[in-house]
């Protein structure tokens, strides 16, 4: 056959297989791979999270452009919608950067981990992300806060600051408090980075900030059971978490925190609860490379709170692709699936700085054992997996599929 005749039928199937994407056809998870939404393209909802509002789950993330240039906003914040969790219809931009340079969110600035909840008191859905003023690359971390009387927005940005100004966290110690202390943190804090180090241990980088507000950058949302909404994040130059209590309209810091794992440099913070305990996904600071998870387990969201260490789980046959590095992916949100028992589902962002827009994703089924929960690798799976395993998680169940490792990512 001719080179003529092989491209009709190159372009026949390509053709197919875009209207079948279009068809919303999809029946099962394929970590790693292209997700096409409605019209075919991939899914470009980075660093995301999900809303679970009146049947439908509502995806947010970062929407990126090609390049570098799109590791900054260039458009803002994409959304999703979808009633089965394969199949995904864009519903266009969210939150849309500003035109105007003077803004807050001009275009170039830096929107990360956009998260969104629902307040039922006033109606109202409430966005939260990591944010970062323009050409300020990472110095400002802030986070910014939008709002919509709509699940899929529009939203209008509201403002950005540092939590908890003023405030001490209740964990917080008499040497932090210290006014010399503090005085001497503030005037060398820019010095504060790099990971950990023995000096760090007696740098009182919480005190220098107490009068601006405390650093924020990778960061999550979680709304508990009885309606209270918690902002977490990485702060003190990502040495440590905090955990905060929001207002009643989920706009604000009430002024009650704890810090958790100080010291430990965690980034990309989800947390989730299952059968009244509290449960945290995490990550090392390693910038876009990536490292070990990391999990902790709690009886309360404010602690005390243990570490349990890399959740991830698998035969490891490719040293940069195994569990020892996420899979090569990164932390960024963990939901239970609903009308299932007992079934959470944990989500990867499988990060492509070079070119941001072909970043992937890696969903994956959470199970549960006496030690606490873990992720195992899946190169296809669907939901009938919670009704096999029934959510509880013994290893024995699973299938050799758990075992295979994602093919190297294209550079």
């Amino acid at each position: 056959m001719g080179s003529g005749g092989k491209c009709i039928i190159v372009c026949a199937l390509g053709l197919t297989a875009v209207c079948a994407f279009a068809g919303n056809s999809l029946n099962a998870f394929n970590p790693g791979k292209i997700w096409p939404d409605n019209n075919g393209q991939h899914i470009n909802a980075h660093g995301g999270g999900i809303l679970f509002h009146d049947n439908v789950y509502y995806w947010f993330g970062q929407h990126m452009v090609q390049g570098k240039a799109g590791n900054t906003a260039q458009v803002g914040v994409s959304v999703y919608s979808s009633t089965d969790l394969y199949n995904w219809k864009d519903e266009g931009i969210a939150l849309r950067v500003s035109d105007d340079p003077k803004s807050d969110i001009a275009k170039g600035c830096i929107i990360e981990r956009p998260k969104v909840i629902y307040n039922a008191k006033t109606k109202t859905f409430v966005m939260w992300f990591h944010h970062e003023l323009p050409g300020h690359g990472y110095r400002s971390a802030r986070s910014g806060i939008a709002i919509a009387d709509k699940p899929a927005g529009p939203y209008t940005f509201v403002g950005s600051f540092r939590p908890n100004a003023g405030h001490w966290p209740q964990n917080a110690t008499s040497e932090q408090k210290d006014p010399l202390s503090i005085e001497k943190a503030a005037a060398e804090k820019d010095n504060f980075s790099g990971g950990f180090s023995e000096k760090h241990k007696a740098f009182n980088i919480l005190g220098a900030h107490m009068k601006n507000g405390q650093m924020a950058r990778d960061m999550a949302l979680f709304v508990d059971d009885d309606g209270r909404g918690y902002h977490i994040y990485s702060s003190e130059h990502n040495s440590t978490l905090h955990i905060a209590l929001l207002t009643d309209d989920y706009l604000d810091h009430t002024g009650s925190y704890v810090r958790v794992f100080p010291l430990r440099w965690m980034e990309a913070p989800a947390i989730f609860k299952r059968k009244g305990k509290y449960y945290l996904i995490a990550s090392d600071c390693t910038g876009w490379s990536p490292n070990a998870a990391r999990s902790a387990v709690a009886d309360s969201m404010f602690g005390p709170w243990k570490e349990l260490g890399n959740p991830c789980a698998g035969s490891s046959k490719n040293g940069d692709l195994g569990p020892e590095v996420t899979f090569g992916g990164q932390s960024t949100y963990v939901f239970p699936v609903k009308n299932k028992d007992d079934a959470y589902i944990a989500m990867f962002d499988l990060w492509r700085p070079k070119n941001a827009i072909d970043g992937r994703y890696a969903w994956l089924p959470v199970t549960f054992d006496e030690e606490g929960f873990k992720i195992k690798w899946r190169s296809n799976w669907n939901l009938s997996f919670f009704d096999e395993n029934h959510g509880q998680g013994n290893s024995s169940k699973q299938s050799a599929a758990g075992d295979v490792l994602m093919p190297a990512p294209e550079k």
